[in-house]
């Protein structure tokens, strides 16, 4: 086994057909057939099923995935720390909730590190692909947050994937509305209060659990409620509907704009907002800076927040 077949094969994976990895990788489509095959023999397992409608990852080369990029991982830091920071293009995958500190951070890292050539990415996403993203390699660090209601099931999730939550920081519950929604001057607002008005919240897709949801008090019944995949359109439909949706109270106003605010929710049930990383893994340098800058903007907003 050797890193150059692991690299096919993630390559193979991530474009979903030899065609487009062959061109990827300036290999001819043999060659790039006879090294897979070659792997599965030596490793005695089949990575990838083939049918007449393509190629896709088997049950257990699934699994074989996670360890390859893991492998793959380890090689880049090896590679790194005794080649120096020249040595090919930067590559950098984060999974997060819907959190502006992680954007920021983000940020940081490609005005850090963005030089002639890289390859991040930041994926705001649903609970549990944030989850498989981190157990499956495809990212370095997953951030998402843990309450009593949900830490039983998610822990009990993290823990059969290999991965260690961290916290970062615990928030108390707060709603997010424009800035001319009724309740905009109040300093606390109760949930009898927002009955009235339209519930926002990001949806799930096929894990539409209460416990995989990113706003807490999920399991709570209201009468007006809507869903939406993406921040922007729930901002746009916080100002244009006069919705509202619970969240951490951490918003920043150069991402965000000046007409979302966050206020207290008069509620006990405060969020534990941390990261997750594979329990096998070892962080990269890059993923080390961005954790870093990651504490600094929850830092900064900790201490710009009214107390």
């Amino acid at each position: 086994m050797t890193l150059q077949q692991l690299k096919y094969t993630v390559t193979v994976a991530e474009t979903g057909t030899i065609t487009e990895a062959a061109d990827r990788l300036y290999i001819s489509q043999p060659s790039l057939t006879n090294a897979i095959h070659e792997l599965e023999k030596e490793m005695h397992i089949q990575i990838f099923n083939r049918t007449n409608k393509g190629i896709h990852l088997s049950n257990e080369g699934e699994i074989f995935l996670g360890y390859a990029r893991q492998v793959l991982e380890q090689a880049a830091i090896l590679e790194d720390k005794y080649k120096g920071s020249g040595g090919g293009k930067k590559q950098f995958c984060v999974s997060t909730q819907h959190y502006s500190f992680a954007v920021n951070a983000f940020i940081d890292l490609v005005q850090a590190y963005g030089q002639e050539e890289y390859d991040f990415s930041i994926r705001e996403t649903q609970t549990y692909e944030i989850i498989d993203d981190v157990a499956q390699m495809r990212s370095e660090i997953g951030i998402l947050f843990l309450n009593d209601f949900n830490e039983t099931v998610l822990c009990k999730i993290l823990k059969s994937h290999d991965l260690v939550f961290y916290e970062l920081f615990v928030a108390k519950p707060h709603i997010f509305i424009s800035r001319n929604h009724p309740l905009a001057g109040k300093s606390l607002i109760t949930n009898e209060q927002l009955t009235p008005y339209p519930y926002l919240s990001f949806e799930q897709g096929e894990h539409n659990s209460f416990y995989f949801s990113e706003e807490i008090f999920s399991s709570s019944e209201r009468k007006k409620n809507i869903r939406v995949r993406d921040r922007a359109t729930l901002f746009n439909l916080l100002i244009g509907l006069n919705g509202y949706t619970v969240c951490s109270g951490v918003i920043d106003k150069n991402l965000n704009g000046k007409d979302i605010i966050s206020v207290p929710l008069e509620e006990e049930n405060n969020m534990r907002i941390g990261y997750i990383t594979h329990r096998k893994g070892v962080i990269s340098k890059l993923g080390n800076f961005y954790l870093d800058s990651l504490k600094r903007s929850i830092q900064n907003y900790q201490n710009s927040a009214p107390q």
